[in-house]
């Protein structure tokens, strides 16, 4: 996987963007789900402004409600309970010293009856919300559903106490799996972002019976350590700046960790972040000022709440995001039609995609969208919805096999 150099310490804020190139309505009934899973003194009294990190799951809500008015198609927002634990399980997720249910935020968009199932799964440091841009478009073909999953956005952040790779994946994969089954949905087609498409992949391995077709967009996982175009990292690592990074890495230092380290600065930090990111540096279409200002605040609130699922990251990926456990080397027992989907601009690069493609016994493409990075669905979601579509076409066409790559996109 090629990867950018980093810079110190602009690599840090850099962990909120994703997990391999560190970086960074009904909602009464959702607030009071959540509220329900803590005593009532665990609630601050203090408000906002007294407080030396100004969030709390109210604070997720409510800025995931404002973020969403931009969103025209109505939608239903739930907390689905995924029990205590894996049924069978002698742990609880994971770990945890309470047997009280756990919710996963979801997010459910208006569709036709026959409209096939679109699942949604965020990227690391990101939540729903994040496809914000999308939803219009994609209900319009799709019964849409996002979701939050355990550990971050408004879904329950249990202690994190995973002490390995294996508990790591079982969190979210068995967590993604009971919520599956109490949403009763059979089969879907599920998109899973950057990390979120490395747990697409690992859930798809897992229980490919229940998905229709997998869509990777700049998944990570596809790369390793033994990779000629990784050699520079590994020159970087014999360096003090790579030592301390290193350090950083294995002693699970997060970008959400310097966030509420700033305490009543972060939100500036994230402001920075985000205005830079998705501003003057964006890949495509620049957001707009509103859309800049209300996508911030929810960033800020998400990844300032408690630690939980952030916490995974060193067990699934060694320093410079190379997974612990690639999939490229379970391309062989691929089950599920794959499309990868890249942004041209994506530092996460394609190659990997290519090397698991010549593997794999199903059908696999790989599609690049112009004018879009790592966040390609934000940058260009125009070139994004064209690509989920024919991604998509044996369930959105009558005569799949006459649909061409639409114009301006790449065939890899």
């Amino acid at each position: 996987m090629l990867l950018p150099r980093p810079r110190w310490p602009s690599s840090i804020a850099r962990m909120a963007e994703n997990v391999a190139n560190p970086e960074l309505r009904g909602a009464s009934a959702a607030a009071a789900a959540e509220a329900a899973e803590k005593p009532a003194k665990a609630r601050s009294l203090w408000p906002s402004i007294l407080r030396w990190i100004p969030t709390s799951t109210d604070h997720i809500i409510a800025a995931e409600k404002r973020l969403l008015s931009l969103v025209k198609t109505p939608y239903v927002q739930e907390k689905v309970n995924i029990g205590s634990g894996p049924p069978g399980s002698k742990v609880r997720w994971f770990r945890s010293s309470s047997d009280e249910p756990r919710f996963i935020n979801t997010i459910t968009f208006d569709s036709k009856d026959d409209s096939p199932t679109l699942v949604m799964v965020h990227g690391y440091g990101n939540s729903q919300g994040f496809f914000f841009r999308n939803f219009d478009a994609l209900a319009s073909r799709f019964r849409v559903i996002a979701i939050d999953q355990l550990g971050w956005g408004g879904s329950s952040r249990p202690d994190f106490t995973c002490q390995s790779t294996e508990e790591t994946e079982a969190w979210f994969i068995d967590s993604f799996e009971e919520w599956r089954k109490a949403k009763n949905i059979s089969k879907f087609i599920l998109l899973g972002h950057s990390f979120g498409g490395y747990v697409a992949a690992k859930y798809s391995l897992k229980h490919p019976e229940h998905v229709q077709h997998l869509i990777l967009v700049g998944p990570a996982g596809f790369s390793s350590e033994t990779d000629p175009k990784a050699e520079w990292l590994l020159q970087f690592r014999k360096t003090w700046k790579g030592a301390i990074m290193s350090h950083l890495w294995e002693s699970n230092f997060t970008p959400q960790k310097l966030v509420r380290g700033l305490g009543p600065w972060g939100p500036d930090l994230v402001r920075r972040y985000a205005s830079a990111r998705f501003g003057s540096y964006a890949e495509g279409s620049v957001l707009t000022e509103d859309e800049s200002k209300l996508l911030t605040d929810y960033a800020y609130h998400t990844l300032a709440a408690k630690a939980s699922g952030e916490l995974c990251l060193k067990y699934i990926f060694a320093f410079g995001a190379f997974p612990r456990s690639p999939l490229l080397h379970r391309a062989s027992e691929w089950k599920v039609p794959t499309t990868f989907i890249y942004g041209v601009q994506d530092w996460m690069a394609y190659q990997g995609a290519q090397e698991a493609r010549k593997q794999m016994e199903v059908p696999c493409e790989i599609i690049r969208v112009p004018q879009g990075g790592h966040y390609v669905f934000i940058d260009n979601p125009t070139g994004f919805h064209s690509a989920v579509f024919h991604a998509c076409r044996r369930f959105l066409s009558h005569d799949p096999d006459s649909v061409s790559l639409p114009e301006g996109l790449t065939s890899a």
